[in-house]
Order: structure tokens, then C-alpha cells, then sequence
């Protein structure tokens, strides 16, 4: 990406209660690979693969994503939110050891709002980048140090999904 982007790595932010931070997120990691760059994903709390997790891998994308068992943290004991927490924390350890010219946070809004990483490190991924990475984080609620940092602010809003009216999410459209 170095090239495409000379070497200026900015943040992205996709946040808000609407639908399609994830897809905004894995839709420029798509640009990216297919832009021959290398990308790096890490899905905080998410536990089982999604449509985009397989394809992302098969295009060279290293994707580090899981949590302990597969309940909301809301349902979680304490134990498990430790597991979960220590999961993600290494999850997001590996994901910088790896070169890459796009990293991808999805769900790090969540996981700092709920603990659920350690929130140092978190922030210090974002603020400390090598300044030809191109980092994208995404969520419901940003902590207000990723709004300050971020380059791209897009807010999702939702102003009418099928789930109100009782329509279950759908393979290859919400996950």
C-alpha cells in the first residue's frame, strides 16, 4: 500500500447503530489486497467464521478473530470475560507482530468499551503506527481518542432494517 497511498497511513472509522461497518471495513481490505498490499484483520468478539473470513484468507489476508466460548460478554461470568479478554489481547499481540500496510480492528470500539483487550495496547496500536499504516476501526460507541485520531469519521445510521420486522439475519448479507 505504500505505494498507492506514498507511504501516508490514515485512520478509518466506521461506527454508529446501522449496518455495515464490517462490510465497510472488509470492502477496502478487499481494495487493499486486491491493490497487491498486505492485510492484517483482527474481528474482536466474534466467534464463529463469517462469509467475508474464508474469502479474505484464500486472498492472503492473515485474520485473527475468536473469543472464549460463544455467548455476548453481557452473558459471560467473569472467568470467561478474563479468557476473552486475554484471547483478544493476544490476537491483537499477533496482529502487530506482522508486517501489513492495512489493519483492520473491527469491533474495536466494542472491545474497548467493554474491556474485553487491553486498552493500552489498543490505543497505542492506533496512536504509535508506522506511519505507512493504514488502520481501520469500527463500532457502535468510539472512545473519544479514536474520533480525535480519526482521519475518516463515517457514521452508520440505521434508519429502517428487516430485524424490526422479525426478519432473522441471513447468511451473505448480515454475516
Amino acid at each position: 500500500m505504500m505505494e498507492q497511498t506514498n507511504g501516508l497511513g490514515l485512520v478509518h472509522l466506521y461506527w454508529g447503530e446501522g449496518k455495515g461497518k464490517t462490510t465497510a471495513a472488509m470492502g477496502l481490505a478487499l481494495r487493499a489486497l486486491g491493490s497487491g498490499c498486505k492485510v492484517t484483520v483482527v474481528q474482536f468478539l466474534k466467534g464463529a467464521d463469517t462469509g467475508e473470513v474464508p474469502l479474505l484468507r484464500r486472498l492472503g489476508a492473515e485474520v485473527y478473530r475468536g473469543k472464549a466460548g460463544q455467548k455476548f460478554v453481557f452473558q459471560m461470568d467473569e472467568e470467561e470475560k478474563a479468557a476473552t479478554r486475554a484471547l483478544q489481547t493476544r490476537n491483537l499481540q499477533a496482529a502487530l507482530a506482522r508486517p501489513a500496510d492495512l489493519l483492520v480492528l473491527d469491533e474495536a470500539c466494542a472491545a474497548w468499551e467493554l474491556d474485553m483487550v487491553d486498552r493500552a495496547l489498543l490505543e497505542q496500536a492506533v496512536r504509535s503506527r508506522p506511519q505507512s499504516l493504514e488502520v481501520v476501526l469500527t463500532g457502535r460507541h468510539p472512545a473519544p481518542w479514536m474520533e480525535e485520531l480519526a482521519d475518516y469519521s463515517t457514521e452508520m445510521r440505521c434508519h429502517r432494517h428487516p430485524y424490526a420486522r422479525g426478519i432473522a439475519a441471513r447468511r451473505g448479507v448480515e454475516y
